[in-house]
């Protein structure tokens, strides 16, 4: 595949049904997972939200190292982890053993949420969201070294340690300046949701003042995802509802004010395939994308509570009608 990236979104949306049953759509995303991991995939990744009408996954380091016990090579990525929902000390042993099961295969991209009730939920005062988000990334840093330190008045040292030395590997989120600004002082790579040269610039300038390095990573077609269908105008007419169900919750979420991605909302199946932040393709098509020069899939096979076989059938059209021919 040579440099092609190809990953596996695990969003874990359902029909927008806070009732709706949930159990064999997990079952299937570990078995896709495994299939994932057999056929050569770079990353299996998911997204942390909180109160979800669809079930958008609330509990990515549970679901993450499931997908350590069922994969041997793939990477798998949490994009991202609201890490101020957290106390930072259990936080940081979670992600240390994750990172043990894992064997370094686990990363994540820290980020900050948008939502106050999600902070609510978790007992976070939203307006410290900053304050929070910077106490957080300097105790698993800590936490996560060899040495004992200072942590709210006592000395403790946090185990077990990490495979992944100095630490598990991961980023700092963000569309902002003060993003781009806390992942420098940090010195931690930086990691837009797209191309944002000028949170690059800043995020660059930043480093240089600090006297730190780092870089900055964002996915060639930002958070664009993909499904594989023979007749892209049947499987939109068929599969519109259920991507609907993620972008329409998605775009619910809005606050003025807060860059995020794909913002654009919109009012039917009609503007959300204009849009293209889901595209529904021939295999023929994405192989000629490839071949001019595209560079990563991502594909979100159980979608807004898409039928587990419908997303089994893209699944398999990438891994038998356009990989081999990469």
């Amino acid at each position: 595949m040579g440099e092609l990236l190809t990953a596996l979104r695990l969003n874990m949306t359902n029909v927008a049904d806070p009732a709706g049953r949930h159990g064999d759509r997990y079952r299937a995303a570990l078995e896709m997972a495994e299939f994932a991991d057999k056929n050569g995939f770079t990353a299996i990744s998911g997204e942390e939200h909180h109160l979800a009408a669809t079930g958008w996954l609330p509990s990515p380091l549970l679901v993450a190292a499931a997908l350590a016990g069922r994969t041997s090579r793939v990477r798998i990525s949490i994009n991202a982890l609201i890490v101020p929902l957290y106390d930072p000390v259990r936080l940081a042993e979670d992600i240390a053993v994750l990172d043990n099961l894992a064997q370094g295969r686990f990363s994540f991209v820290a980020g900050m949420g948008y939502r106050p009730a999600e902070y609510h939920a978790a007992g976070k005062d939203w307006s410290r969201r900053g304050a929070l988000m910077d106490h957080c990334l300097s105790v698993l840093l800590q936490a996560w070294g060899d040495e004992a330190f200072e942590y709210d008045g006592a000395v403790i040292n946090v185990t077990p340690k990490p495979h992944t030395r100095p630490h598990p590997f991961f980023f700092v989120g963000g569309m902002t300046v003060a993003a781009a600004r806390r992942a420098a002082r940090f010195g931690l790579p930086f990691s837009p949701p797209m191309a944002m040269p000028d949170l690059v610039a800043v995020y660059t300038d930043e480093l240089r003042k600090h006297g730190k390095t780092g870089f900055a990573y964002y996915p060639e077609n930002g958070s664009t995802v993909t499904l594989l269908h023979p007749d892209p105008d049947e499987a939109w007419s068929r599969y519109g509802g259920f991507i609907m169900n993620e972008a329409a919750e998605y775009s619910g979420w809005r606050r003025d004010g807060v860059p995020r991605p794909n913002e654009k909302p919109a009012a039917s199946v009609e503007d959300l395939r204009r849009l293209d932040n889901v595209e529904i393709l021939t295999p023929g098509e994405l192989l000629a994308q490839i071949r001019g020069g595209r560079k990563d899939i991502v594909m979100n096979p159980l979608i807004g509570g898409l039928p587990i076989d419908d997303g089994w059938a893209s699944l398999h059209r990438l891994v038998d009608e356009v990989l081999p021919h990469v």
